[in-house]
């Protein structure tokens, strides 16, 4: 997640890298921007639904102060 990275999108989002493969997700795992496999999207949909709350917390503290904290992945 990157606070400043509001050039290409002014929604609150994440960034996903998979291989060589990147893009933007909003906070419900809808990718924004980017080129990523299908079914590593839906895996990115399904850990945005799970942490959802989390995800909306960490944008709102990156906005004030710039500071994160790490969110768990999938297992």
């Amino acid at each position: 997640m990157y606070c400043k990275d509001t050039e290409q999108h002014q929604a609150p989002h994440f960034h996903a890298k998979y291989s060589e493969y990147e893009a933007s997700f909003d906070l419900n795992g809808d990718m924004l921007v980017g080129n990523f496999p299908p079914n590593k999207a839906k895996y990115v949909a399904v850990w945005a639904d799970i942490h959802q709350e989390e995800l909306a917390l960490l944008w709102e503290i990156m906005q004030t102060d710039g500071e994160y904290f790490k969110i768990k992945g999938l297992e």
